[in-house]
């Protein structure tokens, strides 16, 4: 997951920031950083990322990365 991917799959699910942050159990500037493409530690990371993955998106990384949200 990029920063651009994660930026993406929050707008896919209609989430904030703070949505995001909440949902992770993370700092809200944890998810800003990861969408400056900042240093975060690795397993807040991932911690976010399984977040969304969880809530049905999966990221794509063919010619052109992105993200694809899947619904139940």
């Amino acid at each position: 997951m990029n920063a651009t991917q994660c930026r993406m799959a929050r707008a896919g699910l209609r989430w904030g920031v703070r949505d995001l942050a909440r949902y992770a159990g993370v700092a809200a500037s944890t998810v800003q950083r990861i969408e400056r493409d900042e240093d975060v530690r690795v397993s807040r990371y991932h911690t976010v990322k399984a977040t969304l993955e969880r809530a049905g998106i999966e990221f794509t990384d063919g010619e052109a990365p992105g993200v694809r949200l899947w619904c139940a």
